[in-house]
């Protein structure tokens, strides 16, 4: 199952008000496991920065003035993420204003049905809180020392780490030992080496002369063919 955990960095709070995305970050999870395949950029906003904003991500007009826009990065963006489930924190936030940039660049939005909020899941894990990212990190005893200002893609990795733990995914590495274990006994099979072990000493014969006698003249009955005649001749044998 392909996951891709993402945030955004913004120039605000409103997207349908003037506020732009600055900056995306993605990670790709296989199976709740990182692959290491990210997804990284920073955007030119094509308008100012508040101060608000620049206090929380640190990224000045000046620095992104020469980023691209969204336009010219949207196909990648979309390549990128393909039909995964999409993974954020207040997902709704982030949606909000990649969705708006879709629209600006007359693309198809992306379905809310294909996002999955951590900060809902560790609201129903955790009801009694706190939920921030940093909050969780703390609670999970995942390092966050090198996040003093919010980055796209640092809040993303670390977002990953957190999503594994609030769905129990540190434990997929003792179901893929599991898995691994058992190509040896297929192996056995396929070249044609039983599992089963003989008994030392044959189990004694429950049936009577008369129903052995029975049993055979019914079998011959039935043609030269029928299996139960190689269960006579083993049983004739021992």
């Amino acid at each position: 199952m392909r996951e891709i955990v993402f945030d955004t960095e913004t120039t605000g709070l409103n997207p349908l008000g003037g506020d732009r995305i600055v900056e995306i970050g993605c990670v790709e999870l296989f199976n709740r496991l990182p692959t290491g395949e990210t997804f990284h950029v920073y955007l030119n906003p094509e308008r100012d920065m508040p101060e608000a904003a620049f206090r929380v991500h640190g990224l000045s007009v000046e620095f992104l003035s020469d980023k691209p826009l969204f336009t010219d990065i949207a196909q990648d963006f979309i390549d990128f993420i393909g039909d995964a489930a999409l993974v954020a924190h207040n997902a709704s936030f982030d949606m909000g204003f990649i969705n708006a940039e879709l629209v600006r660049v007359n693309r198809p939005i992306i379905d809310s049905e294909r996002v999955i909020d951590t900060l809902q899941i560790a609201r129903r894990k955790h009801p009694f809180g706190p939920n921030s990212l940093d909050a969780l990190c703390q609670r999970y005893n995942i390092d966050n020392s090198k996040r003093t200002k919010h980055g796209a893609l640092l809040d993303s990795e670390i977002l990953a780490e957190v999503y594994i733990e609030l769905t129990g995914g540190r434990q997929a590495d003792l179901g893929l030992a599991t898995i691994e274990s058992k190509p040896s006994e297929r192996q056995r099979l396929d070249e044609g080496t039983s599992l089963r072990t003989k008994r030392p000493t044959a189990l004694p014969n429950r049936l009577s002369e008369a129903e052995l006698a029975a049993h055979s003249a019914f079998v011959a009955t039935l043609g030269g063919d029928v299996i139960w005649k190689d269960y006579i001749r083993e049983a004739s044998d021992d």
